[in-house]
């Protein structure tokens, strides 16, 4: 038995992540709909994620979902059971420049971490990429950069 995973999603009522997916032998599109069980807002979204993921029931169907997607639609859920609104929910994965990360506690911080460098691998620019420049050089707008003192002593020392 073999599926191409589409979409994955979550459902609140009963609490389930949602697997649309491809039969491979068949060829047509299917839904399937997975229960989430022994879950509560006091729960480990990491290791039910991971729980899942390697459920013998679940295992052919969730192969080719990525562990941190199927962790964050249980965090989804978990906001969910605590009383968070899907935007609120949502709006905790995007990343703010702003943010005091030392403010973060040990699960929230490598979470943020995570999205950090999935978001600089996609931006990376490789030697094989058409648009790779070798040494590009660019200015930035003075008037939106802080003063500092050190930046105003003279170069003479050195």
């Amino acid at each position: 038995m073999g599926c191409e995973a589409k979409r994955c999603g979550v459902q609140f009522n009963p609490p389930s992540i949602v697997l649309v997916y491809i039969h491979t032998d068949t060829k047509k599109i299917r839904k399937r709909i997975i229960p989430i069980r022994n879950f509560s807002k006091y729960s480990d979204c990491s290791m039910a994620a991971e729980r899942l993921k390697n459920h013998p029931r679940h295992r052919g169907y969730l192969d080719q979902v990525p562990l941190s997607q199927l962790e964050k639609l249980h965090i989804i859920l978990r906001d969910h059971m605590q009383g968070l609104s899907l935007e609120n929910s949502l709006a905790s994965f995007q990343l703010d420049p702003d943010e005091d990360l030392n403010k973060l506690d040990d699960k929230e911080l490598a979470r943020k971490k995570g999205q950090m460098d999935t978001l600089f691998e996609r931006n990376r620019k490789r030697k094989d990429d058409p648009d790779f420049v070798y040494d590009l050089e660019v200015e930035f707008d003075k008037s939106k950069q802080e003063k500092c003192s050190w930046d105003e002593e003279s170069d003479e020392g050195f």
